[in-house]
């Protein structure tokens, strides 16, 4: 018989551990949202003093920054054999991204939709998301689906740039307000210096923050009795979804309401073709999906994906009521899936 003072001194250091994961928690997403925004900011302005235009700057730099939590944390799960956190992250910030982020941003503006999100973004974003589904149904992404997605990103940020040149005045204006600046003072070198080491710095944090999250949304899940794959879809996936959350809203109130949706769904884009092409080529056995992913949730990606189509080309914007309509039903989404779970 286990003496009582045992059981006591088990519980309390059971509760100890808990905390010490929800601290590194917290810390992770600070460490990724911090990381993200330094390597953003010194990546665009020494991007800027090469040369680079605002807009290309916008186009790929932004996108890719905010979708390197993402990336760094799901390499950091599928090294570790936690592929089912990789992919509730991927799977949970596309929601959120889409949901939660632009329901928020419509609410406090509502959002005017440029014709190149219509003709090209929004549609890449759905063939992408029922591409990924079509992929899955093998229960593995592999190495030769994970270099077709490769693939399809550089042809993406490609086009991206062909068809950036006819950007509308107003929109490259926005870009240039948020991303530019001038190239000869950039291009002192304290200044090309101080950009630089903010990559590094940036990339730092971002893979302690990576790290820190992964380990200990494993230890809570496991205490809550929770799936991987909820926890990643879930308090991992907003976590890694912080840097989108403030650029848009960043740019919501500022007024440049094309950075805002833009960032979104270039971020999903990003997030699927990118992040889950390179989690493809890690392991030799490839990206493995859980089985019950296929039943819900990347349908309701997909669904959420396809629904943009109808929602951005009324009347070329994002009203309120469909702000909140999409945030409504982000929140009735976590309600299912904290219960599934």
């Amino acid at each position: 018989m286990v003496p009582l003072i045992g059981i006591g001194q088990t519980f309390k250091a059971r509760e100890i551990f808990l905390t010490q994961a929800w601290v590194f928690l917290f810390c992770g997403f600070g460490f990724l949202a911090i990381g993200a925004e330094i390597l953003v900011r010194g990546a665009s302005k020494l991007a800027r003093a090469w040369g680079v235009s605002p807009l290309a700057i916008g186009l790929t730099i932004v996108a890719f920054g905010t979708s390197a939590p993402e990336l760094l944390v799901n390499a950091q799960a599928i090294m570790v054999g936690k592929d089912d956190i990789a992919l509730g992250n991927i799977i949970g910030s596309n929601i959120l991204n889409v949901l939660f982020i632009l329901g928020i941003c419509a609410v406090i503006l509502p959002l005017k939709v440029v014709p190149k999100l219509v003709k090209l973004d929004v549609p890449v974003m759905i063939f992408a998301s029922g591409l990924m589904y079509v992929f899955c149904l093998d229960l593995k992404i592999s190495r030769v689906e994970g270099l077709i997605f490769l693939s399809l990103i550089l042809l993406y940020v490609y086009y991206s740039f062909v068809l950036g040149k006819t950007e509308p005045k107003v929109v490259i204006e926005e870009y240039d307000q948020e991303f530019g600046g001038d190239i000869k003072t950039l291009r002192k070198p304290l200044l090309m210096m101080i950009h630089g080491l903010m990559i590094v710095a940036g990339l730092g944090l971002l893979s302690f923050g990576a790290k820190w999250l992964v380990e200990s949304g494993v230890v809570i899940a496991r205490a809550w009795g929770m799936s991987e794959m909820v926890i990643g879809v879930t308090i991992i996936a907003v976590g890694t979804s912080l840097p989108e959350m403030a650029t848009s809203i960043s740019a919501t109130l500022k007024g440049e309401r094309d950075i805002a949706i833009g960032n979104v769904v270039g971020s999903n884009i990003y997030n699927i073709l990118l992040v889950g092409g390179v989690l493809g080529i890690i392991p030799a056995r490839g990206f493995l999906i859980s089985p019950s992913a296929l039943v819900f949730d990347i349908p309701f990606m997909c669904v959420v994906a396809l629904m943009c189509y109808p929602v951005f080309r009324s009347q070329n914007r994002i009203s309120r009521w469909e702000g909140t309509f999409m945030f409504m039903t982000y929140i009735g989404y976590m309600i299912f899936l904290i219960q599934k779970g």
